[in-house]
């Protein structure tokens, strides 16, 4: 995961203060791509360890179409939780309960669950009903029916929508390619990358939306090619970024999917396997909301 690292020291070494929507401030370059060649393994990072499941139920999460993070939270994954409850706490229905309460209720409520879990039409809705257009699985059938198509895109950015979303979608747009010998590859572009945090999910998350869409395509994988626009670390994660550069790299793993499917919703959290993943140990950071 040298790229990675590669982008952690040029912020630090060329990036601007700038400030930003959350007021924690940040360092940040505009412009910046990643290359990872999915035929020498699955990249997800060494040098910190990655919480596997939640970027495997997040990703399924997506393809399902939801927006309500009770799937989520109920399978133990947190990473939404923040901005779902910021929704919540601006709602007439609010009654100063803490996080971790209301987490339980989304946990065993059904009933305030589905309203109050609610992120408005984030990723999963766009995916799968932009203006009425699965993009999701016009991008498959164009893989399976018209490879050569420079057209293979799927877009979350939609502008009637983003004023009713929890938070405006970071990654916006991919565009799939496949090539004459049957790989493969997506790129995707980030408008607003979270170095820390973000990104190695994003990595991680992207390249298994790859691989998933290849086995279901009968195709081997090729590149995933990851745009960012604004690449920033906030002020509170530079410690963690230097920690992470003064770490050795391990040889990165492979991901192992068990069953094949003909649908893109039938693939499941079990189905997948990392293999031979080594990591130093976690680093935590607080989130910016």
């Amino acid at each position: 995961m040298k790229q990675y690292l590669d982008l952690c020291q040029r912020i630090l070494d060329e990036g601007l203060e700038k400030g930003d929507r959350t007021g924690t401030g940040t360092i940040s370059v505009f412009g910046h791509q990643m290359r990872f060649d999915l035929q020498e393994g699955f990249p997800l990072l060494t040098t910190k360890k990655l919480y596997t499941r939640a970027i495997v139920h997040e990703l399924l999460w997506f393809i399902s179409g939801s927006t309500n993070i009770t799937y989520l939270v109920r399978n133990n994954v947190r990473i939404w939780n923040e901005w779902a409850f910021e929704r919540y706490q601006k709602h007439a229905d609010y009654q100063n309960e803490t996080m971790d309460e209301y987490v339980e209720k989304i946990k065993t409520d059904d009933e305030f669950a589905g309203i109050h879990g609610e992120l408005g039409p984030v990723y999963g809705k766009q995916w799968r009903n932009f203006n009425g257009v699965d993009q999701l699985q016009n991008v498959i059938d164009l893989i399976k029916n018209n490879p050569n198509s420079r057209r293979i895109m799927l877009n979350a950015w939609n502008p009637t929508e983003i004023d009713q979303m929890a938070l405006p979608p970071c990654h916006v747009l991919m565009q799939f390619y496949v090539s004459p010998d049957g790989k493969l590859s997506c790129q995707l572009y980030q408008r607003s990358a979270d170095v820390f945090l973000g990104v190695p999910f994003n990595i991680a998350s992207y390249a298994l939306l790859v691989t998933m869409i290849a086995d279901l395509c009968d195709l081997e994988v090729g590149e995933f090619v990851h745009t960012l626009g604004d690449a920033h670390i906030y002020s509170n994660h530079i410690d963690q970024i230097k920690l992470q550069l003064t770490r050795e790299p391990y040889p990165i793993g492979q991901l192992k999917i068990l069953n094949s499917h003909d649908n893109i919703e039938d693939y499941k959290f079990e189905d997948f396997v990392f293999e031979n993943y080594q990591s130093h140990p976690t680093i935590k950071g607080a989130i910016a909301v």
